[in-house]
């Protein structure tokens, strides 16, 4: 098998480092979103650059965005009128997929969206169907998925739609965030059983605030009222979520890793692992700017992850090595992330000599003598950054395209060895 990366080995030799998170990806692809419908530019600074934002920058320029990379890597954004013809690569981004296509809506032309072959099997038809009973013309051939085209006429009238966001709270942040470019505003009702990661509908909200956009809250029902939106200057906030696997090898190695600028307040989905690593085991406070984990002995822990299910991979490759089981419950929805999440967990770790047993909405974690092997990622960013975590206490782990991880972090590898041999 080619395109396989030897894990680094670290035994239990602790780890001590001090790292900066590149900036956030939700918060990174929601400011360009934003900043395109504003009136006037804005500049991005510390923004996250990875395979997913820079698929955001190109679907935005195709549209007619001007957007330029300072030399430090900040943005400028420059608002222009919309249209096509234009092709956008979503390629495999849950945020480009859903979030483009209601800005797609507004252009003048045509406008087609295409990806990986991931991304033809990820749920998309609430997006598409929303933007229908709001009188945009898609040509899905029925599929309600990609490939699809939009056959905008320059605007988008707004008003109420019934999305059933079951499977991704993206679809409501994906129509919250065009709405104040609408002449009516957006209400959104949310129809289906559940709702995964209320913390990024939050964050959109906040956002959109940020902008002065009034933003009425009711039962699963959500209204952005129509706004001029201004051009601002703002910092992306770091990834929190990317900094899960280089706070738990803290947690798995022993030593002390402290994360640069964790801020005080977030909407970020990430800031719950202060909470969760300490109920795992782990000793977390706040250095004045800075976040500090210090590692001890991993406890089995039972939680409902249901709103912070991206943190699960990097959660269950410590429950693997806990002293007592675990129970990861309240994630179906990560079966149609960029693979189905809890089968690949269960088939990696079980594969390595493990014992994960798969529910249709959790996974049980049972600790094992694990062993050498070799842990394939199903180009999954976040099962390839918990292989590495594996990795640290397991010699001879080989993690498959760990190239992968470019989707979120621009160079997982680096930091990886850059956290293993310290910078204190």
């Amino acid at each position: 098998m080619t395109n396989l990366w030897r894990a680094p080995y670290r035994g239990n030799l602790p780890v001590k480092a001090t790292l900066t998170i590149p900036g956030s990806k939700s918060v990174t692809n929601r400011a360009l979103i934003l900043a395109a419908l504003c009136d006037s530019p804005s500049v991005l600074r510390r923004p996250l650059h990875s395979r997913d934002s820079a698929l955001m920058i190109a679907g935005l320029k195709a549209i007619g965005v001007g957007i330029e990379t300072a030399a430090n890597g900040d943005l400028t954004i420059t608002p222009a009128p919309l249209f096509g013809p234009a092709s956008v690569d979503v390629g495999n981004a849950g945020t480009v997929m859903r979030f483009l296509p209601p800005v797609a809506a507004m252009a003048r032309g045509i406008i087609h969206f295409d990806g990986d072959a991931r991304s033809h099997e990820r749920p998309l038809g609430p997006v598409i169907k929303a933007l229908e009973a709001l009188g945009v013309s898609i040509e899905h051939g029925g599929r309600y998925s990609l490939p699809m085209t939009i056959n905008a006429n320059g605007q988008l009238r707004g008003g109420t739609v019934e999305v059933d966001a079951t499977l991704s709270s993206q679809f409501i942040s994906a129509l919250l965030l065009v709405a104040p470019a609408t002449k009516e505003g957006v209400t959104v009702k949310h129809v289906g059983t559940s709702l995964p990661s209320l913390p990024h509908i939050e964050m959109t909200i906040a956002m959109l605030r940020e902008k002065g956009v009034e933003v009425v809250i009711g039962h699963n029902e959500w209204t952005a009222k129509p706004a001029i939106m201004h051009g601002t200057d703002s910092v992306i906030e770091p990834d929190l979520s990317n900094a899960a696997p280089f706070m738990g090898a803290a947690m798995i190695s022993g030593g002390t890793v402290v994360i640069r600028d964790w801020p005080r307040s977030t909407t970020q989905p990430g800031d719950d692992l202060r909470d969760i690593f300490t109920q795992m085991g782990a000793h977390v406070e706040f250095h004045g700017d800075d976040l500090a984990i210090t590692g001890g002995a991993i406890h089995g822990v039972d939680i409902d992850l249901h709103d912070v299910g991206e943190l699960t991979p990097s959660i269950a490759a410590l429950c693997v090595f806990a002293d007592s089981p675990s129970y990861l419950r309240g994630i179906a929805h990560l079966r149609t992330h960029e693979t189905d999440r809890l089968a690949a967990l269960a088939t990696e770790i079980n594969n390595l000599g493990g014992e994960v047993i798969e529910e249709p909405s959790a996974l049980r974690i049972i600790p094992k003598p694990l062993h050498a092997g070799t842990f394939h990622t199903y180009d999954d960013h976040r099962l390839a950054t918990a292989g590495a975590m594996i990795g640290l206490r397991i010699d001879g782990i080989d993690v498959e395209n760990i190239e992968t991880t470019r989707k979120t972090l621009p160079d997982f590898p680096g930091a990886w060895a850059e956290l293993l041999t310290g910078n204190q």
